[in-house]
């Protein structure tokens, strides 16, 4: 088979429209098939409803650890979005390559597909592993099961670089995210006598004003970490929804909120601060009018913050591949404390910039597509013959 460039590659990425809702299963058969024509077998995980798989695949060595590089197939929705060219189809004007996707984050998958034919003709002395996973963007979904796996192999991979962009500037460290559902159950009643209800927009309006002190109190100087922007952990209510009539006291009431953490510092603190208020303030007053109504949390998705040593082997082989001791973080989230949970110590690298994605009119630059091809082949050189 022809080998293609990572530009023609992405073309054929950025034509599956795999949306998190939607399956990403004819993306991952393409990626098969053209690993396959290169003497490269693949490992598919499922999701239980088998709508949706991982990819896992490994060239070189069988015998040993080696460099896990790691991505995700699913994108963001256009929808509402005020696109000027087509999302799905790859458009290029004035050196940018346009689609969704092309930063987040099917460059760096186009560059490592496109980096296969060479690393298979390596005499490689680590092995290189591929793990594509699904949903991503709704809670690192995805990738958990492909972990599983990965611990039941005889050799853990020595380390993992995630392609996410940064515009191939060293990452070591961002922070986590806990996303939660709060509902809450009043009483209805005629608005005219609205004592003798329980108003579940207003119990909740209370919640999320706790929410907010909990926040004033992280945002203090002595939580502040100088290495992220904002330096320090957030709370934030993104969605809420209730009532049915402006003359009927509402008996329902949901909303949804995240905490974005600092690495070391547990989101479930804020959730058992909330917790308490509710015991302790509003279900007394709450049931002293209607006893069978209630406050209720329940997690919707969640991944741990990373932070890799400056000074590990991870960050070296790092600075070797970016060119660059200047380590930073980002405030995006992506399945790195996942890897690092499992013990696999993890760093982000990737081209693009998180500043186009998930707009419309997304896009990655050639000129960083073809730096990260270039990484790729110094990591190629690297994993033949040590520096």
């Amino acid at each position: 088979m022809s080998e293609q460039s990572s530009r023609e590659l992405l073309a054929r990425l950025v034509g599956f429209a795999t949306v998190s809702r939607d399956s990403n299963l004819e993306l991952i058969g393409f990626i098969r098939d053209y690993l396959a024509s290169h003497g490269v077998h693949s490992e598919l995980i499922y999701n239980p409803e088998r709508t949706k798989a991982n990819l896992f695949a490994s060239i070189g060595p069988e015998d040993r650890g080696g460099v896990v590089l790691s991505g995700h197939t699913d994108v963001v929705p256009v929808d509402g979005q005020a696109w000027s060219v087509e999302p799905f189809v790859l458009s290029e004007r004035e050196g940018r390559l346009y689609g969704r996707g092309t930063a987040d984050m099917k460059g760096f998958i186009a560059s490592v597909l496109a980096a296969v034919p060479g690393l298979t003709r390596r005499r490689l002395r680590l092995p290189v592993h591929l793990a594509f996973s699904y949903d991503e963007e709704v809670g690192c979904l995805g990738v958990r099961p492909m972990l599983e796996r990965m611990q039941q192999r005889p050799h853990k991979p020595l380390l993992c670089l995630i392609g996410e962009p940064t515009e191939l500037r060293p990452v070591l460290g961002h922070k986590g995210k806990l996303a939660m559902r709060c509902q809450v159950r009043g009483a209805a009643c005629h608005s005219a006598y609205a004592p003798y209800g329980v108003n579940a927009i207003e119990y909740a309006a209370r919640l999320i004003g706790k929410l907010g002190e909990i926040g004033s109190r992280l945002a203090q100087p002595e939580h502040h970490d100088p290495r992220f922007d904002p330096p320090f952990s957030t709370v934030q209510t993104g969605t809420i929804q209730g009532g049915r009539a402006l003359n009927i006291v509402p008996a329902e009431c949901q909303f949804d909120f995240e905490v974005r953490t600092l690495p070391g510092y547990d989101a479930q603190a804020v959730v058992d601060q909330l917790q308490g208020y509710a015991r302790d303030q509003l279900l007394p007053q709450m049931q002293a009018v209607q006893a069978d109504t209630g406050i209720a949390l329940q997690p919707l998705s969640a991944y741990p913050g990373l932070a890799t040593a400056a000074d590990s082997e991870a960050a070296e082989l790092l600075a070797l591949l970016s060119g660059s001791r200047e380590f930073g973080t980002v405030a995006f989230g992506t399945e790195g404390g996942l890897f690092h949970q499992a013990g696999i110590p993890t760093v982000v690298c990737g081209p693009g910039s998180m500043d186009q994605g998930h707009k419309p009119d997304e896009f990655i630059s050639l000129e960083q597509l073809h730096a990260c091809d270039a990484l790729l082949l110094r990591l190629g050189d690297w994993l033949e013959h040590p520096a």
